[in-house]
Parts: structure tokens; sequence; C-alpha cells
């Protein structure tokens, strides 16, 4: 059975159309794309809906899944601005270490 992903740009466009007209402009760079990446995806969630604090953001948190790719642009986006676990989690609001495992388990495969 193939997997589909979420057709984020729509459910977003949606979003600004029916409920946040107002902040349609502050997205429209991001909307432009054709492909939303996890960046992208998490940039226009925090535009539309601000981050809040202590046990809500933590509640949100459990519910986010990351597949393959997003897991190497994330190490990648680690690489290349020389983070060490620690920063990168907290850019990305994840855990060190789930930060730790995925380079276990991405990059040892890669040299292996």
């Amino acid at each position: 059975m193939k997997k589909t992903k979420p057709n984020y740009k729509r459910i977003y466009e949606d979003i600004l159309t029916y409920k946040y007209p107002e902040k349609r402009s502050l997205c429209l760079s991001i909307l432009s794309k054709s492909f939303f990446s996890v960046k992208d995806v998490i940039k226009i969630n925090d535009i539309i809906f601000p981050p809040s604090k202590g046990s809500e953001k933590s509640e949100n948190q459990k519910h986010r899944s990351y597949d393959k790719f997003a897991v190497m642009e994330m190490l990648d986006y680690q690489q290349k601005n020389k983070l060490n676990n620690t920063q990168l989690a907290a850019h990305f609001n994840l855990s060190r270490n789930t930060v730790a495992k995925w380079k276990k388990q991405f990059l040892v495969s890669r040299i292996a």
C-alpha cells in the first residue's frame, strides 16, 4: 500500500483563506513554493499559530512525525550551521535524544 503525504500547501491555503486572511501576506513567500519542506511547514505554522508556552506546546509536539527526507534535511542543517545536538533540538523543538537517535540511525548507516 502506498503512503500519501498531506498536501500542506492546500491545507495552509485553506486555513489562511477561511480563518486568518490577515496573515496571508506574511505567508506568501512560503505559499509560492511548489514543494513544502519540513522547515517551511514549521515556519508557516509558527506564523499562523504563534508558539505557545508550557504544557500546550509539549502536548502539540507529541503529534509531529518526520519522514527520512525531513530528518536528513535537519541533520544537514546541523552540519551546515555547526550545531550540536542540543542546539539543533532547541531550534526545531525536538528532544536531543531524538536527534542522537536519528544520527545513529541515518548517519551511521551511510558510513557502513
